[in-house]
């Protein structure tokens, strides 16, 4: 982890790095484009025989595994795992339900005037596609940020994709009550999900957290005719503290740092000896932790600023996937973050598992666009206007005035001749 100074002999330096973070997006997906391009029309092209034979050379899948995950199996990977998981998977899965059922907008209606009434209805997606990792790590608790909000809002058709899925992941989908899961990954498992196999039927939208590949894959459908929540690819971390415990900031640093090699743990502050104790600390913690030291040596930067307000705006600049502050006041002038964890006794690992705001969370500079996934991500948000004959011959001398102006007349028309 290298401590990058803004100002003095260094700044020339520090800005060249900073300017590759903010292209981190672009560059990182940019090196396997290629790879998954091929893949994404194998598997259009060929359907499930492609699907098999990337799975098995990527994923291992044997020629006698079924494609399809079933109840069953769902089932005994529930009974396999110890009570001890199975009441965290509880608290996790009411938990993450609760914020999504709060998170859920409402239809409504008013008049402007007197029988003109508009309005909006929700209507959930007919079909989505969560892509759950299961490389490195069994990922449950992105089963359930994933399928959770999506049964809150109501989808008809929920269907998992993992590779190699784990007991616990299995035991998860058993909880949330899947019955359509896939054991297959990657690019593939999004091509299957956008294009369609024998097996496996096309989802309208695709969800969830991934590598390089699983990240380009879903950014090169979502430019034909499949939805996407997100670029959401390896993680990021951003503490920005000036009175902060060392201890405890390395230890969120390595926790996320461990996610990939990949990963991208920064430290933001004003204090030089803040930052020195912060890397000394994170290189101590990591120790025995191979993904994070590989993560902390080629991506770890401790960014040490003039003055505090230089310390936000940088923060603000990079726009984190998880984001740490001192205090409530922070938030005041926090503007691009996927999500923010409040103080000492907040490390983000309980965002990633049981407080309820989804892991699911913007990367690459996303941040300034949007927040984490979401119940939102799965409806669809539908306005509805209706008049009287007497609203109408109100209001609509307003919009004939406005489509002449425009040079459309037979929009003015289309008014004149239901008002007489």
């Amino acid at each position: 982890m290298k401590i990058l100074k803004t100002t003095g002999e260094s700044a020339a330096a520090t800005e060249a790095v900073l300017r590759e973070l903010e292209m981190r997006g672009a560059t990182n997906t940019a090196k396997v484009d290629g790879v998954v391009r091929e893949i994404l029309d194998a598997v259009r092209t060929r359907g499930d025989a492609a699907l098999r034979e990337f799975s098995a050379k990527f994923d291992g899948l044997r020629e006698d595994q079924p494609l399809l995950v079933t109840r069953e199996e769902m089932a005994a990977a529930w009974e396999a795992i110890s009570e001890e998981l199975k009441a965290a998977m509880r608290i996790a899965q009411a938990n993450i339900r609760s914020f999504a059922e709060r998170q859920l907008p409402k239809s409504w209606s008013f008049r402007p005037t007197e029988g003109m009434e508009v309005g909006q209805i929700i209507r959930p997606l007919s079909a989505v596609g969560c892509y759950v990792p299961g490389g490195r790590y069994p990922l449950p608790s992105t089963l359930f940020m994933t399928a959770t909000p999506a049964q809150v809002a109501g989808v008809e058709r929920i269907v998992v994709c993992s590779p190699k899925p784990a007991t616990e992941t299995l035991a998860a989908a058993y909880l949330a009550g899947v019955t359509e899961f896939y054991r297959v990954g990657g690019a593939q498992a999004i091509a299957a999900m956008a294009y369609g196999t024998e097996t496996i039927a096309p989802v309208d939208k695709i969800v969830g957290p991934g590598n390089l590949y699983v990240t380009a894959a879903k950014q090169a459908v979502s430019r034909e005719d499949t939805g996407i929540d997100m670029p959401a690819g390896p993680t990021e971390i951003v503490v920005t503290s000036e009175v902060g415990d060392p201890v405890g900031i390395g230890a969120d640093l390595v926790a996320q740092a461990e996610h990939d090699p990949e990963a991208l743990p920064i430290f933001i502050t004003s204090k030089l000896d803040l930052a020195e104790q912060v890397v000394a600390e994170a290189q101590r913690q990591a120790e025995g932790n191979e993904l994070a030291l590989i993560s902390l040596a080629a991506q770890g930067y401790a960014f040490v600023t003039e003055t505090v307000e230089e310390a936000q705006a940088l923060t603000n600049r990079l726009a984190p996937e998880h984001l740490t502050v001192d205090s409530g006041s922070d938030l005041r002038w926090v503007k691009n973050a996927g999500s923010v964890f409040i103080g000492h006794f907040t490390p983000q690992s309980m965002g990633d598992y049981v407080s309820g705001p989804n892991h699911v969370l913007p990367t690459g500079r996303n941040g300034r666009l949007r927040g984490g996934l979401s119940v939102v991500d799965f409806v669809k948000v539908i306005t509805v206007q209706q008049y009287t004959k007497a609203a109408l011959q109100e209001v609509g001398p307003h919009t004939i005035a406005l489509a002449e102006a425009e040079g459309l007349k037979g929009h003015a028309e289309s008014v004149r001749v239901k008002m007489r």
